[in-house]
C-alpha cells in the first residue's frame, strides 16, 4: 500500500508540474470532486454502485432484496445515481416490464478508484 500512495503522490506532482496547474483551476476540480463524494457518501449508494459492479445488471426487486431497503429510498438513491451518470436504467416492456441497471465507464471507474480506499481505510481502523 505504501509503494501504491508513493506512486500517486509521484505522478500528482509530475501532472501539476507538467500542467501547470493554477491554484484556481485546483479549487473547481475540487468542488467537483466534493460534489461527488456528496452522492457517494450518501446511504445505498456505494453499496447499489458496488453490487452493480459484482454482477454487471441487477433488477428493481433484486437490488431491493439484497440491499434490504425499501422501494422509495431505492428509486430515489437510482434516479440520482443515473442523472449524475453513474449507471444506466434499461426498460425491457415485456410482457412483463422489466428495469435492469448496469454502471456505466463512470460508475465503474468510481468503483474502481474507491476500493483503495475502502481497502485503507479499513486496514487502518484501530
Amino acid at each position: 500500500m505504501k509503494t501504491n500512495l508513493k506512486g500517486i503522490e509521484e505522478t500528482l506532482q509530475q501532472i501539476f508540474q507538467q500542467q501547470e496547474l493554477s491554484i484556481e483551476s485546483l479549487k473547481e476540480t475540487m468542488k467537483s470532486l466534493e460534489e461527488s463524494f456528496e452522492l457517494l457518501s450518501q446511504k445505498w449508494n456505494l453499496q447499489i454502485l458496488y453490487i452493480l459492479f459484482l454482477k454487471e445488471t441487477a433488477g428493481f426487486g433484486e437490488l431491493k432484496r439484497i440491499l434490504g431497503v425499501n422501494s422509495r429510498t431505492l428509486s430515489d438513491n437510482l434516479k440520482r445515481l443515473k442523472q449524475h451518470e453513474y449507471l444506466l436504467r434499461e426498460v425491457d416492456q415485456g410482457p412483463p416490464l422489466r428495469v435492469r441497471y448496469s454502471l456505466t465507464q463512470r460508475g465503474r471507474n468510481t468503483i474502481l478508484l474507491a476500493l483503495p480506499f475502502l481497502y485503507y481505510s479499513s486496514s487502518n481502523l484501530t
